[in-house]
């Protein structure tokens, strides 16, 4: 086969999903349908109030907020590979940059979101920003979250100008108003060595911005807990803690995305076993650097046993949380550690269960860390009714929470069926 032969087989192979077909169509109804449910539940709490939702005065921080954290985090995957490894010229990690992208742009979009779901008065959010205070860590994750959905929504959108190009002049049969979308989102680009200099240099600058802004976000995330004196959130490591934390939860929903890209758009030849290995020992090292953070978050107020830490040290050891605590770091973190040691762990299948287990872990293990703290404040709770004692989400509450893994899924299927998930054109290997 000819290296032309070669060029035009990936580009058919690449371009051959961008089909709004059946399966697409009922897919999407399933999620518009399971969104207006959710959406109606959100109707629920607007009217009547937060009182629907299992926080009150004392648990004001529920599931809401435990999924804002999760969402943030997710979103760092783009930097991880786009940036850092795209940085360092790791090779093996372009064909799957879109895709982290991909998964990057969704979830720091609804993360945004996700925080207004847990505004009794959302209207409100205006204040923010018209009497918002630079004092307030508030503000500064508004900040850092919008830039950084600017940042990743650019880092996605400009390496897909060639291929852009590329769908408006070789997809056939797609209706004239997404090849218009096309030829306008495309800018004219015809792969000039101008075009290629001006692109590059753009890209280059945009990996390298993201990077401390990727930081940023969950580092400063880090800060709405540590910056209290609260038992289980007083803690100097929150900041590279949260982040090692991002990036086991990212590289898991890289790893489900892949697998579903691969079968449902016959990319064998493209998401690789190796490829899959490879992910498999980036997500080793990364839940390394992680179980190391969380030995330093127990370690540490365990041994000194002091007496509101200890209050809450029992509770997620031996209390109430305790199933959950253990579960979390046996089944999403010490055992995927120690299976994916090994070879046969590291296939596409056994990666999906394992990275299905990573990920659920991940969210639950930001539950551990918002709600558990706040049953045992300094002062004791009396003279309120039972319920107001324990956390409990509501059906409401958790029908609101999948209202957004619901949208990063639409948001996901439609940029997977609109663009190629695997880049067709590299321009930043052309040599300039």
């Amino acid at each position: 086969m000819s290296q032309q032969e070669n060029i035009d087989k990936i580009t058919n192979d690449l371009l051959k999903p961008i089909r709004f077909n059946m399966g697409f169509k009922i897919w999407m109804g399933f999620l518009l349908v399971a969104l207006l449910i959710c959406l109606y539940a959100y109707s629920l709490q607007l009217r009547t109030g937060l009182g629907v939702a299992g926080i009150r005065d004392y648990v004001a921080w529920g599931m809401y907020i435990a999924n804002f954290v999760f969402f943030v985090a997710t979103s760092l995957i783009g930097m991880l590979i786009s940036a850092v490894l795209g940085l360092l010229e790791i090779k093996w990690a372009a064909p799957i940059s879109r895709i982290a992208e991909i998964i990057a742009l969704a979830f720091a979009a609804v993360a945004g979101i996700v925080i207004i779901m847990d505004m009794g008065r959302p209207e409100r959010l205006a204040y923010v920003f018209i009497h918002g205070r630079v004092q307030s860590p508030i503000i500064w994750d508004v900040t850092v979250v919008t830039t950084y959905v600017v940042l990743s929504a650019l880092l996605f959108y400009l390496p897909l100008i060639p291929d852009i190009k590329i769908c408006h002049d070789k997809l056939e049969g797609v209706p004239k108003m997404q090849r218009a979308f096309y030829r306008i989102l495309s800018l004219g680009w015809t792969g000039t060595p101008e075009q290629l200099r001006l692109i590059t240099k753009s890209i280059r600058l945009l990996l390298i911005l993201i990077i401390p802004v990727a930081l940023g976000i969950h580092t400063v995330t880090s800060w709405l807990f540590a910056s209290t004196s609260r038992p289980g959130w007083d803690s100097t490591i929150f900041g590279p803690y949260f982040v090692a934390g991002a990036f086991v939860s990212g590289c898991a929903a890289v790893i489900i995305a892949m697998y579903f890209f691969r079968k449902n758009y016959k990319l064998n030849e493209y998401l690789t076993d190796e490829l899959f290995d490879k992910m498999g020992k980036l997500l080793v090292l990364v839940s390394l650097v992680y179980l190391y953070f969380n030995l330093n978050e127990f370690l540490v107020p365990a041994y000194k046993m002091k007496k509101f830490d200890a209050v809450h040290l029992r509770e997620i050891f031996t209390g109430a949380y305790a199933l959950m605590f253990w579960s979390v770091q046996l089944l999403g973190l010490v055992i995927p550690i120690i299976l994916l040691l090994f070879n046969k762990a590291r296939k596409p299948l056994p990666m999906l269960i394992i990275a299905i287990f990573v990920f659920t872990g991940a969210w639950f293990k930001r539950y551990i860390i918002v709600v558990p703290t706040q049953l045992h404040p300094y002062l004791p709770i009396q003279n309120v009714p039972e319920y107001f004692k324990f956390y409990t989400p509501t059906l409401i509450e958790t029908a609101i929470t999948l209202t957004s893994f619901i949208l990063v899924l639409m948001i996901i299927t439609i940029l997977a069926k609109i663009f190629p998930v695997i880049p067709i054109s590299d321009p930043t290997s052309k040599e300039q």
